[in-house]
């Protein structure tokens, strides 16, 4: 403190205390004291007065900003208020649109999913018609009726009068099953009459029945033999004839194919059904020129022989099939007279 004409002022820089000045002096209870020269503020009534009258502008200065303050803590908490409403709707918001994005893919993968179901039965019927087809012509021909009249290549005609409307899934669907029924009727009774036009002449057919191969040496016939391959005895199902690899191997008799493939121990297979129970099989080919439904005649090349599957050296082997059961092909041949036995 510094002494002035109307009492004391503070003085901003303080000198560092130093007990030789006597600004400070020791004390055994504290460790340091002022100088009683201090104590002299208190004693000035003036400088009492205006401390007092400061004290009484600063208290009267914070009641006014105290007073004004509510309003200002009310607006910052509605500032809060409407941000968080803000940020709380944009959210809302947010998670409807995840909501609905949702909702329209799972619309649209079982819409998919309809759809590949709907077009894996449309192939199951488009090859339904196929065979359906297959066998009407088969019938068609055999039955010397005219080709105009049973066209089963060109579409038949249709028509009708009135506005056409939307169809619903379920309305494809029924159609759906609808046209199955009526596949698997038409195909229950074109079987049954194929089965009455074959049974009149695939036996026929069979007993006149040609040679698989241009030279009908026949190299191993039907029953037991030596395995070819030294493992013993072996029952044979078939007769073998002589052939070179590409050479041409043809249908016995009438029919239709009805297998075209690979067979465990055959080799390429082709196999032509006559009807009335009756299957012939050409195995050990080296080529197939059949595919399943084709209508082939006596004679026509179905295959190139060769020496696939379990097979020494190129041949043709035939087996003749009734109901399920091999049976000996040596009857059906018997007629020809260039085929040999032994």
């Amino acid at each position: 403190m510094k002494k002035t004409g109307s009492g004391y002022r503070a003085v901003r820089h303080f000198k560092r205390p130093s007990a030789s000045r006597g600004w400070v002096r020791k004390d055994p209870g504290y460790r340091f004291m002022f100088h009683p020269r201090m104590h002299a503020v208190s004693a000035q009534p003036g400088l009492r007065a205006r401390l007092h009258a400061a004290t009484q502008r600063l208290l009267a200065r914070g009641g006014q900003r105290l007073s004004r303050s509510p309003y200002r803590t009310l607006a910052a908490a509605l500032m809060v208020g409407l941000m968080t409403g803000l940020g709380a709707m944009a959210a809302f918001q947010h998670a409807e649109v995840v909501a609905q994005t949702a909702g329209t893919e799972q619309i649209r993968h079982d819409a998919q999913r309809e759809l590949n179901a709907m077009s894996a039965r449309l192939a199951e019927l488009q090859a339904q018609a196929t065979r359906l087809n297959a066998v009407g012509q088969r019938l068609v021909d055999a039955s010397g009726l005219q080709g105009g009249e049973f066209n089963f290549s060109a579409p038949v005609g249709q028509g009708g009068g009135g506005p056409a409307s939307d169809i619903s899934p379920a309305q494809m669907r029924s159609g759906l099953d609808a046209v199955q029924g009526q596949f698997d009727s038409a195909g229950s009774q074109l079987k049954v009459l194929d089965s009455l036009l074959a049974s009149r002449t695939a036996k026929g057919s069979l007993e006149h029945a040609i040679a698989p191969t241009a030279h009908s040496y026949v190299t191993s016939t039907f029953g037991e033999r030596a395995d070819p391959f030294g493992a013993g005895a072996q029952f044979h199902k078939g007769i073998d004839f002589a052939a070179q690899v590409g050479d041409p191997v043809y249908a016995v008799a009438d029919g239709v194919v009805s297998f075209v493939g690979q067979r465990t121990g055959y080799g390429n297979v082709v196999e032509v059904d006559h009807g009335n129970g009756y299957v012939t099989r050409y195995a050990h080919n080296s080529r197939l020129l059949m595919k399943v439904g084709d209508l082939v005649r006596a004679g026509t090349e179905i295959a190139k022989a060769g020496s696939t599957g379990r097979s020494t050296g190129a041949h043709v082997h035939l087996e003749v099939w009734k109901d399920g059961a091999y049976v000996n092909p040596a009857p059906f041949l018997a007629g020809r007279s260039s085929v040999k036995r032994g």
